[in-house]
């Protein structure tokens, strides 16, 4: 069953992406989404695989109308990871996502200090999630999501553009 979903997911994933930003070219002006460096006591990164999407991720998501950034990043660590806070979480910068549209900005956050009891079993959302070294991510750790955890673990510099 899991290689019937995947094997939809990749047919059918470009569509609905065009169709959800044509939708959004029209219902906004710009798109405005977040993600979260979340790292554990021994700096392994927390990452998520949607059932929608191909690859591992930053847990994050789109910030709804009203919401702040903030507010939305703490929505989706509960969400997608069963994360909550338990301090501040740090502004690491804001990126342009063009290789999605050129109207798609991403806010990125890094969180050190939070409480999960359990990872969470997977959902129709995501499929899988956990905690990774940096030097093991999972095959399929995108482009995007290695750049901002060099950034945040080894001090890279930041680019503007997702990538």
């Amino acid at each position: 069953m899991t290689k019937r979903l995947d094997q939809m997911r990749r047919r059918y994933e470009p569509l609905l992406r065009r169709f959800f930003h044509t939708y959004f070219l029209f219902a906004r002006g710009m798109t405005l989404g977040v993600r979260a460096v979340v790292l554990d006591a021994d700096d392994r990164v927390f990452l998520v695989r949607h059932s929608y999407v191909d690859g591992w991720y930053l847990p994050g998501g789109g910030v709804d109308l009203g919401e702040t950034m903030e507010a939305a990043m703490r929505r989706e660590l509960k969400e997608e990871g069963d994360i909550d806070l338990t301090g501040a979480a740090v502004l690491h910068g804001v990126f342009l996502n063009s290789h999605v549209s050129r109207r798609d900005h991403v806010a990125v956050y890094v969180v050190r200090q939070f409480r999960q009891d359990r990872l969470p079993g997977p959902n129709r959302e995501i499929i899988e999630c956990g905690f990774f070294a940096a030097t093991a991510l999972p095959e399929g750790t995108t482009p995007g999501t290695r750049l901002r955890i060099a950034e945040v673990l080894e001090g890279r510099r930041q680019i503007t553009t997702w990538r």
